[in-house]
């Protein structure tokens, strides 16, 4: 049977937050507003603030379509107030929001299962830089919870290493220092049991940061991606175990690097990915014949499903 923009009853759009991707937030928020009521459905946005909880309480909401980004939207708070409330939610629950946006717990679950990804060591004092270091340089360095690249940076040698985890601790109290993969870097997004085609990005910053994800023209996103027809079927493959992996469900994006032996390293899940113009998991719909107000309904579809585990 066929569903209606009425099933979904009275849909709160969650963005905003307290975040340090608060701004991206709002700006995918309003996105995926704009979307649903294209398809004629009752959404209203609301700029998540700590009374959360007490405002869909009190609203008469049916459901929500969870687009806060990061901390307290992101790593399973939120989901665990919803699950309270009884309001079926966009996404991953609990679980897999919890270790999805705890990179290094992601990787330590990866690292159990074979699953490839780049080695790894968390600096959460001083004396932890001396283990980062013997990883080799060039290192990635990144705040252990946060998204968009926020507070990342590449260090060359032990005192950019010492500069990039005192910059990135200023975002969380663990920073992750990761192998530096020399190769492509590619995204996956996953809708349902379904992985979209693969993004390849390209950018002429030393990595794809902040500026080149939400300001930059330059940054270039090729789709069909240029691997091979078996090749990306096999990486599509490793992303939905990889994600599964975690526990993600619902929808969300898995970024990869291929190196130049050809070996596929996973690097980090996220279960609310930005749903901006310069978004992944829009393109890559829209790739695969999927627009955006589709995107956003087929998402948001996903809450009139049993959640695993209920």
């Amino acid at each position: 049977m066929s569903i209606q923009a009425q099933d979904f009853g009275k849909v709160a759009v969650l963005m905003g937050g307290w975040a340090a991707e608060r701004e991206v937030s709002l700006v995918s928020g309003t996105a995926v507003l704009e979307g649903l009521k294209r398809r004629g459905v009752d959404a209203h946005g609301i700029d998540v603030g700590r009374d959360i909880l007490s405002v869909l309480g009190n609203g008469g909401y049916d459901r929500v379509f969870n687009v806060v980004h990061g901390r307290g939207g992101e790593d399973g708070v939120l989901q665990g107030g919803l699950d309270i409330l009884g309001l079926p939610y966009t996404g991953s629950g609990v679980l897999g929001s919890a270790i999805a946006m705890d990179k290094y717990r992601t990787k330590l679950v990866w690292q159990s299962l074979g699953i490839p990804t780049p080695g790894f060591a968390v600096i959460e004092q001083e004396a932890d830089l001396a283990a980062a270091a013997e990883l080799g340089f060039p290192l990635m360095v990144k705040p252990a919870h946060e998204g968009s690249s926020i507070g990342m940076a590449r260090a060359m040698d032990a005192a950019e290493l010492r500069a990039a985890w005192m910059a990135a601790r200023a975002y969380d109290s663990a920073v992750l220092a990761e192998q530096w993969v020399h190769g492509t870097e590619y995204t996956a997004a996953v809708l349902g049991e379904q992985v979209l085609p693969l993004i390849r990005l390209q950018t002429a910053n030393v990595f794809y940061d902040y500026q080149a994800k939400y300001e930059s023209d330059q940054t270039q996103y090729h789709v069909p991606c240029g691997l091979d027809a078996s090749k990306e079927q096999e990486l599509q493959a490793l992303v939905l175990r990889a994600f599964r992996a975690v526990d993600a469900q619902g929808w969300g994006r898995v970024d990869l690097f291929v190196d130049d032996e050809g070996h596929a390293c996973l690097i980090e899940v996220n279960t609310v990915p930005g749903m901006t113009s310069h978004s992944l998991v829009p393109m890559a719909a829209k790739a695969a014949g999927i627009g955006f107000d589709e995107l956003v309904w087929q998402v948001l579809a996903q809450t009139l499903e049993v959640r695993d585990g209920d």
